[in-house]
């Protein structure tokens, strides 16, 4: 029984991961991700539902549209099987008995997977664009309200410390509009503040500590292996860039750190 829920969760992850494809490419360019049908970028042909099953779409094409023979970049394949694992995982972390009645820690479940639908979102847009939409983030904020809530409501934490992080969000974003973009200064940073505070409402101070050391790690690491590259391939080393997509690398380690304190907790 447990081991059909859990795959239930790994199909449902698989389709959000299938969906956040189509997020990452169209949020950025301001089209629409719910009504308008998903198609080939390559062919602009519209997709059927036999093109749009998670996973078994990709296999069963063979990485290739149906119609035009355009190769299928193997990114979505890996982001539906990631999104499929972090889904089940996550929920398996919660110990949660789920034969016996309900339990609240299935609130939590829920609220924690819309937060993670979230940075999967930011942490692809950023990885392509090296940018953080403001709509995503203020999803992220909805999702971090109802969770203000719940731990209020339910488990009796002290509202007035996310007061402060709520205050400290509306005064960068008022200094975004009011004094970045009047300037036309990249708001890139303030961006990445926003999205840090988000972190810390949900994760918590410690999980928000370690989430920052491992993406400092992350990223020291990416830029060496990149230097590395750079004076191996000497010819290359003036167009050769070294982005640090911060949104991204604060996003997946996130995710991770959270999954692990949730086994730490509920073991």
């Amino acid at each position: 029984m447990e081991f059909i829920i859990y795959l239930t969760f790994f199909i449902i992850g698989t389709l959000f991961g299938s969906f956040f494809t189509l997020a990452v490419y169209r949020i950025p360019l301001g089209k629409d991700i719910t009504h308008e049908r998903s198609f080939c970028p390559n062919c602009n042909h519209k997709l059927q539902f036999l093109d749009l099953i998670p996973v078994l779409s990709y296999i069963f094409l063979r990485g290739k549209c149906r119609y035009c023979g355009n190769k299928i970049r193997p990114r979505y394949l890996i982001l539906e099987i990631a999104t499929g694992l972090i889904f089940a995982i996550y929920a398996y972390s919660f110990k949660i008995d789920w034969l016996h009645g309900f339990d609240f820690k299935i609130v939590l479940l829920v609220l924690g997977l819309l937060y993670f639908t979230a940075l999967l979102i930011i942490a692809g847009i950023d990885r392509e664009r090296k940018q953080i939409e403001k709509s995503v983030l203020i999803y992220l904020l909805i999702i971090n309200m109802l969770y203000i809530i719940y731990t209020c409501t339910f488990e009796k934490i002290n509202v007035y410390g996310y007061v402060i992080y709520l205050i400290a969000m509306a005064l960068i974003t008022l200094m975004d509009i009011y004094i970045i973009r009047k300037k036309l200064y990249s708001s890139y940073i303030l961006q990445v503040l926003i999205l840090f505070l988000n972190i810390v409402i949900f994760s918590g101070t410690t999980i928000t500590y370690f989430t920052v050391i491992s993406t400092l790690i992350w990223i020291a690491l990416n830029c060496t292996v990149k230097i590395i590259k750079q004076k191996i391939n000497k010819t290359k080393q003036v167009n050769d860039k070294i982005d640090l997509n911060m949104g991204y690398y604060l996003s997946i380690s996130n995710i991770i750190l959270v999954i692990i304190s949730n086994f730490l907790i509920y073991r």
